[in-house]
């Protein structure tokens, strides 16, 4: 699995548009806290976000993801993404959210070194208020 496949799980999220429910809000808020900790390089944070059970692709472990994301952080000096609209699907105490996004690398030059887009898939339980991810699966667009 390539590191440009791990930025897919690590940036995939952002804080989509108010004026939602407020369990898909705080959905919302998690997937922004978990931004922010991926902006911020703090692989601590991004691990929290993830449940005890989390599974990624290919039998990615909540410790596999938190390896690929220190990988990532030291590849690359900056890291961007341009998320697309996401779509976000309740159940009881349990969601998946569903977008698109445009994830960058760089080692600090003008232009990326890495650029890829991904549809992205994950799903959510919810625990006692709070939103843990507990799956990824990702696809690489042309």
């Amino acid at each position: 699995m390539s590191a440009r496949l791990a930025m897919a799980v690590c940036l995939a999220f952002v804080l989509a548009a108010c004026g939602r429910g407020a369990r898909e809000q705080r959905l919302r808020d998690t997937m922004g806290e978990l931004q922010s900790a991926i902006e911020r390089k703090d692989v601590a944070a991004l691990e929290d976000v993830l449940a005890e059970d989390f599974v990624g692709p290919n039998g990615l472990d909540r410790t596999g993801a938190r390896r690929m994301a220190q990988l990532m952080f030291l590849r690359h000096g900056a890291i961007g993404a341009n998320v697309g609209p996401i779509s976000i699907d309740l159940q009881s105490g349990h969601a998946t959210a569903r977008f698109n996004v445009a994830l960058t690398g760089s080692s600090g030059q003008l232009l990326p070194d890495a650029a890829r887009l991904y549809d992205v898939t994950t799903g959510w339980r919810e625990v006692d208020g709070e939103w843990r991810m507990t799956s990824v699966e990702w696809t690489g667009r042309l």
